[in-house]
């Protein structure tokens, strides 16, 4: 066994720790956002038009993004103060609660206007128990990184995105294809919901037999934890805050731009059949696991920042070609923005793990990367979809491209203003 394969099978816990819970993440939020670009308009809004209930079940959507910045802070400052490993698993059950609830939640022809509302609850419960999910999934993985391995560490818990995607698209292909239309409307998109608690038993096996990170333990050794961590970070840390912010609204943007709005402007507008544009997505969905490695591993040898900068410009290049590949409405179009966008993903998440954190001391690092994180996850995910419906409608994916443009360009300007992280100096 050469001495990288020993570093890995000796942090193989805290690795596969790291990632279970960012697939679990992953597999939660794209089971929603299928859900809502396939049936949640009809279920949960059938009083208006069909192009409105779709707004509407994409705005549900944008709920859990509002809540993702409140579980950051609630997350973050337990995780500064009493450690990475006890929250890290509170999270987890908070997100897979609520997410296995959705499954048994009637529509609007039985509870009214309680039905969407019990629905954002819970999309709340999710996004809450998310906010402190990836912050701590990364602080995991790069706190016990060895030296020169923090970028290859750090990208464990973003190869749990195309993990948990690969999961949740699969199974709804599965479905697909085994049910009719009808059963599928019915009781199919419920399947995937039950599902997730088998997802999240596993999370918890190998979360709760961790210990805590050396990081933490060190600080613990010389300090006492910060009072209220998140003050300590707006007092001292707010340019690392804003800029990290900034820093993440691209992956955000260019993920569920290729995933919530083109699955549902791909099966209603270009009239793609569902079970088809899922398996163009499952495909696609390896280019971001590709890009995701290639990132990680180029981050320990240019380091992060600059691999930052690079998935920054290539998201401006994505935007110019989603209206000529996308709009084609031909399979190959469809099937190459999809590939493009989601190995651009790969360029544009990978390295944050190793990033972020280094923009924050161990005191108040949980609180600084967790909030930086689910911020810009507002920014540039949490109306991506619902923008890009509305920009599509009225001026054409032209539009939608431009705006992914301009959200690579926020990242950019995040990147090229951030204080040197270590590492990247």
């Amino acid at each position: 066994m050469n001495q990288t394969s020993g570093i890995y099978a000796r942090h193989r816990r805290v690795l596969g720790a790291s990632l279970v819970g960012t697939a679990v993440e992953f597999y939660d939020f794209y089971i929603y956002a299928t859900a809502a670009s396939l049936v949640f308009g009809a279920l949960f809004f059938p009083r208006v038009s069909a192009a409105s209930g779709l707004v509407a079940s994409y705005a549900t959507f944008a709920v859990a993004f509002v809540a993702r910045p409140i579980g950051a802070l609630v997350f973050g400052h337990f995780g500064d103060r009493a450690g990475r490993k006890a929250t890290l698993v509170a999270s987890l059950v908070l997100m897979g609660a609520s997410t296995f609830a959705i499954a048994f939640l009637p529509g609007y022809a039985t509870l009214g206007i309680w039905a969407p509302v019990l629905l954002c609850v819970l999309r709340f419960g999710q996004g809450f128990g998310l906010g402190g999910e990836w912050g701590g999934a990364a602080l995991l993985a790069v706190e016990n990184a060895p030296v020169g391995h923090r970028g290859r560490f750090g990208m464990f818990p973003q190869l749990g995105a195309p993990v948990g995607f690969i999961a949740a698209n699969g199974l709804f292909l599965v479905l697909g294809l085994a049910l009719s239309a009808e059963e599928f409307q019915r009781f199919g998109w419920r399947l995937p919901f039950l599902c997730s608690a088998l997802l999240v038993a596993v999370g918890l096996w190998v979360r709760l037999k961790l210990t805590e990170t050396p990081a933490f333990a060190a600080l613990l050794a010389r300090e006492r934890p910060a009072d209220v961590p998140l003050l300590d970070v707006l007092r001292d840390h707010g340019a690392a805050c804003l800029t990290g912010t900034a820093g993440v609204v691209a992956c955000f943007a260019v993920f569920y731009i290729a995933t919530a709005f083109a699955l549902g402007y791909g099966t209603h507008t270009l009239g793609i059949p569902r079970t088809t544009f899922l398996g163009l997505q499952l495909c696609a969905i390896l280019c971001m696991a590709l890009g995701i490695v290639l990132a990680g591993t180029l981050a320990d040898r240019f380091t992060p920042r600059r691999v930052l900068i690079g998935g920054a410009v290539a998201t401006m290049a994505t935007g110019a070609a989603l209206a000529p590949l996308f709009g084609s409405g031909r399979t190959a179009g469809v099937l190459a923005f999809l590939c493009l966008a989601l190995l651009v993903m790969g360029f544009v998440y990978g390295p944050l793990g190793a990033w972020l954190p280094g923009l924050f001391p161990a005191r108040v690092r949980y609180t600084g990367v967790s909030l930086a994180f689910n911020v810009g996850g507002i920014l540039g995910g949490g109306l991506a979809p619902v923008i890009a419906q509305e920009l599509a409608e009225r001026g054409g994916l032209g539009w939608v491209g431009a705006y992914l443009g301009l959200a690579g360009a926020v990242t950019l300007a995040g990147l090229a203003a951030a204080p040197v992280a270590a590492g990247d100096d």
